[in-house]
Formats: C-alpha cells, structure tokens, sequence
C-alpha cells in the first residue's frame, strides 16, 4: 500500500546532479506556464473564447425558445434526437443518474446541483436546485445506494442522499484523504469496480515534468475507512474511465501534452491494469520518447504499455461511459467519450460526443456520435460527461453553456 509521503528514489547523477535535476524540472515547468499563460492571452486576442450558447439569453425561458435554432447545429447518428433538458445548471461537469430519475450535478468550485426527472412530461428538467455549495472543486459523482461520494480535489467525502425528497441528510463524512489538490489538472473522477473497490483518477500537476508525489499522474483505489492505495501511474491526466459491461476490463481516457504541435501527441484511450504504467512523462502516444524527459526513462521505457486507441491530439476527452441500457443495436456495450475540445491548437477540434466499439478481437474503432458544438469557428457547447438511464435515455453535461442535453433513441417505424 503507497503513502502519499513517499517519493520516487533519485536516479544517481553524479555530485550535484540532483540539484540539476531539480532545476531542469523547475525550467521546463516555468516554460509550460509560461507557454500555457502566452496560449490564453493569444486566444483573448484572437477572440477564440468560447461564448456561450445563445448570446445575451440568461434565462430558462429565452433560451428554450431558441431551441429549434440550437438543435439545428447539432448532428446525431440515425434514430436519436437531442433536446435541451435543463439550462442553469452552472458549470456542470460530472454527473450521476439517480433511482427516480434526478441527476446529480458537480459544479465547481464548490456547488452540487439537483436536476430534477421530468415527471410533467414535457421533455424539460421540472427544475435545478443546489443542494451544497461549499465544497473542494468537486468534479466526480458517484451515488452508491444512499451514500453519494463527491470526489473533491484534494480527497473523497460522502454523505446520505435521499433519493425520495431530493435532499442531502447529516454530515458528510471525509473516507479518502492524502489525495493532492489542486495543480494544473485539479479534477478528480471516482467510479467504483465490479471489485467493490472505489478509484479515483489524480492528473498531473503541471504539463510536464517529473512528479514529487507518486499518487500524482495515477489512479489510486480505496475502501471506505482504509488508506488509498496506488493503482496505476504514468497517466497524465485520465479524467474518464469506465469498466467494460462484458469483459470487465477497466479502460480510461488521458490527456496528451501540450506544445508538441498540433497533432502530437494522441489522446490515448488505455487499458488500465493493476501495477500498469503508461508513459508519462517519460514516453507519448505510442511510446515515442518525450523531447524534454525521454532520455530519463530508464527502465520504465520497457515497461510502458501502449494505448489501446489512439484519439485526435488535444480533444481533450473527459467523461467515459460505458452503455448498458441502449435500445440501438450497434450501440449496446459501446463507450461514448465526451471530448471538451481543444484551447491550443491552430485549428479547433473535440467539442462533440464520440463512440467506440469493440470488435470480436478487442480492436476499438471510433465514431461521431453527437457534434456540431463546433460550427465555422464558432464553439457553442464543450461536453464533459455522460450518464444513462435504465431506458437507455443519455444525458450530456455542458460545462461552456451550463446545461444538460437529453438524446433518446427513437427510429422512425
């Protein structure tokens, strides 16, 4: 079992190679803020931020009224349509699906909203509410009977959700600490294992350099009570994961560095395995050696495993959902992957929903599944998770517009 306090032996470099190491890693860390900040203040300049949905309308009613205008953006496979299902929600980002049909909302920095079933029947949320806000930047939902873990920045805590009023009960309860927050990479995303166990993904702190932390860049898995424990490492930033419904396997989507050009490295789906470790910083995509940290592999370059699926560089894939329920033939067992879309590169790319599919052999082949967020160079929408309901219906969130988007399977007889 790992301890957070812990740190990575130093490789021998001679007298004063240690410092060195450490100021090459403060230099090159220096270098990505500074390139990172220089990213931001170009897109100002070009006017590449993002607006929002329907500029200028603040309210539920207005922008329900432009919906058939919004809709029409929008591109879906045969049999499914899309609709606006609640507006309001602030930036909602991870989500979990309740027994009666609510859907749990994380919505940093610190709230947790409710967006209540549509039981008027008129294909709208019948309304948002926030049931906490003083949380740690909480991103990862998971409800596990009445206990609904919120995976915060820096550690899990969980309290009593009662699904029948719609309301948090007694205190919450911390069940996972020595978790670093916070970072360049600060969400945290928690699903619990057909092994009863629960993991957390952690990103890294920079975008990149070798980390002080051994749980930083990782995943780590924890029973409720009992000290977490590390996982698998050299995952830069894998915000989704999900298990496969008919394999079991535990697959994950990671984020690629930054500043290698507008098409290395690819987004990585992987294969997630105990004691696995997949790369970062030492290696990219499929194992090319990185330009700043390859020549420090040593050892770890031969145990690197290699994506399984290799994704579009800086789409930035968030949430991953694993489908139980679909009515679709093609799509039961199928993973839709939110990808938030890309903030540094020449030309925009993600902003859009995509699925994956596994052959007989394991081989994973990618489709478009819900688009049009990204129209001419004007972005409307960035996803950032998915959750299914027991009939199949699929809900998106929308951290950019601060909505949920409703798509339902419903061919034409």
């Amino acid at each position: 079992m790992s301890d957070t306090k812990q740190k990575p032996k130093a490789k021998p470099s001679g007298a004063g190679g240690e410092k060195r190491d450490r100021f090459k890693a403060l230099r090159w860390n220096l270098y990505s803020l500074l390139g990172g900040i220089g990213a931001v203040l170009l897109v100002i300049a070009l006017g590449w931020m993002p607006m929002p949905l329907i500029p200028g309308l603040t309210s539920m009613e207005a922008v329900f009224e432009k919906e058939p205008e919004i809709i029409e953006r929008l591109e879906l496979p045969d049999g499914y349509k899309a609709n606006l299902f609640a507006v309001g929600v602030g930036r909602a980002r991870g989500m979990a699906m309740t027994p009666n049909g609510d859907i749990l909302v994380a919505s940093p920095g610190r709230k947790l909203m409710l967006v209540k079933a549509d039981r008027s029947g008129d294909g709208r949320s019948d309304g948002v509410e926030m049931l906490a806000d003083d949380l740690r930047s909480p991103h990862g939902l998971y409800l596990d009977g009445d206990w609904l873990y919120v995976a915060e920045t820096d550690g899990v805590v969980r309290m009593r959700y009662d699904a029948d009023k719609g309301e948090l009960v007694g205190e919450r309860e911390k069940v996972a600490s020595g978790i670093p927050g916070g970072g360049g990479h600060w969400t945290r995303t928690i699903n619990k294992g057909p092994d009863g166990w629960f993991y957390v993904t952690v990103g890294s702190s920079c975008n990149v350099c070798i980390e002080g932390n051994p749980w930083r860049a990782a995943m780590v898995r924890f029973k409720p009570g009992e000290q977490p424990e590390l996982y698998a490492s050299g995952l830069r930033n894998t915000v989704g994961f999900d298990w496969h419904p008919v394999t079991g396997e535990l697959y994950g989507v990671d984020n690629g560095r930054d500043w290698l050009g507008d098409d290395f490295p690819p987004e990585e789906v992987n294969l997630i395995v105990e004691g696995g470790f997949y790369g970062w910083p030492f290696l990219n995509g499929d194992n090319v050696a990185d330009p700043n940290y390859g020549d420090r592999a040593g050892p770890k370059a031969a145990e690197a495993r290699k994506p399984v699926h290799n994704m579009e560089a800086h789409s930035a894939p968030l949430g991953m959902r694993f489908l139980r329920n679909s009515q679709a033939p093609d799509m039961k067992n199928a993973a839709l992957v939110a990808r938030h879309g890309s903030w540094n590169r020449g030309e925009r790319i993600g902003y859009d929903v995509v699925s994956l599919h596994w052959d007989g052999a394991g081989k994973i082949s990618q489709r478009p599944f819900l688009s049009g967020f990204n129209k001419d160079g004007e972005v409307s929408g960035r996803p950032v998770d998915v959750v299914e309901a027991g009939d199949g219906t699929l809900y998106v969130s929308d951290d950019l517009s601060g909505v949920i988007w409703r798509i339902q399977y419903a061919p034409e007889s």
